[in-house]
């Protein structure tokens, strides 16, 4: 029979595992509820090929396990994956995956976190419970595209960040990106090192916010128009932790992100630490959204 988990820990990413393995340590019994196929998935699925980590790499180490002294000042994303990889083997550590949360809640009666989970294989809703829930789910959950009037008549390709690779297949095209944060530039400098023809809005007078789009013109706020054959979004993430996420609403806000600031953003049946991980500062991505 198999020991009732202590914690539920929502998300599977460098937060949710640093988070497993701490517990590990001190044989606290737990379990993972992760929505994708595999661990740090946006590190696995949706990163582009060139990146690093854009800390120094003591700043991105997780807990009890350090970094190889061979790695660079500047991780590079294999070498990340590879220094996450012996993480999860190193702590034993086996998510539950294809777990979407719908519903998370705090019962009084039995001091204990309810969590209902959507089995995404077999589309049986599971139903888990602990006295603690750490909330991991990080502030990159749902990757967001601004609407706007005439982007879906857009002749051309339209990607997010999360869809970008490389711009191997961006040469001589004429590419618009969207949001001038970490990944925005470095996606930027990429497609220029593969000879595309890479233009930033960046809200400024360099080129303003977009106001419409006409087959394949940008109408931009300053009415001027410029053609493009590729459009791409670096325009971060929505958090959907305030939506399954019920009590306990003085913890976020509306945009799914703590309240309260570290060292404090924790409470004794709910642990938002998780959130304090800022994954983007370390990878480049973008956690505001922008157009």
């Amino acid at each position: 029979m198999e020991e009732e988990p202590m914690v539920i820990i929502v998300g599977a990413g460098p937060a949710g595992l640093s988070m497993a393995a701490c517990l590990s340590r001190h044989s606290i019994p737990y379990i993972i509820l992760e929505r994708e196929d595999c661990f740090a998935s946006l590190w696995k699925k949706y990163t582009y090929d060139r990146l690093h980590l854009h800390l120094e790499k003591q700043f991105c180490v997780l807990p009890h396990l350090p970094f190889p002294d061979s790695y660079p000042r500047y991780v590079s994303k294999p070498q990340f994956l590879t220094y996450l990889d012996d993480y999860v083997s190193r702590f034993k550590i086996n998510p539950l995956y294809r777990r979407s949360v719908e519903l998370a809640k705090f019962d009084e009666a039995s001091n204990k976190w309810t969590v209902t989970a959507r089995n995404l294989d077999s589309g049986v809703v599971e139903e888990f419970s602990a006295r603690f829930l750490a909330v991991a789910s990080g502030e990159t959950s749902n990757p967001y595209t601004p609407e706007i009037e005439g982007l879906k008549n857009f002749p051309g390709d339209v990607l997010h960040s999360t869809q970008y690779r490389n711009g191997k297949a961006f040469k001589d095209k004429n590419v618009l990106v969207v949001g001038a944060g970490n990944s925005g530039m470095e996606i930027a400098l990429d497609l220029a090192n593969h000879g595309a023809k890479t233009s930033i809005v960046v809200r400024s007078p360099v080129l303003p916010a977009i106001s419409n789009i006409t087959g394949n013109e940008v109408v931009f706020d300053n009415g001027k128009t410029h053609t493009f054959d590729t459009i791409i979004f670096c325009t971060g993430f929505k958090r959907s932790t305030n939506v399954w996420l019920k009590g306990d609403d003085y913890l976020f806000n509306e945009d799914g992100l703590s309240k309260v600031s570290f060292p404090n953003n924790w409470k004794g049946r709910m642990d938002c630490t998780a959130l304090g991980w800022h994954e983007e500062d370390c990878m480049g991505q973008e956690s505001t959204p922008k157009t």
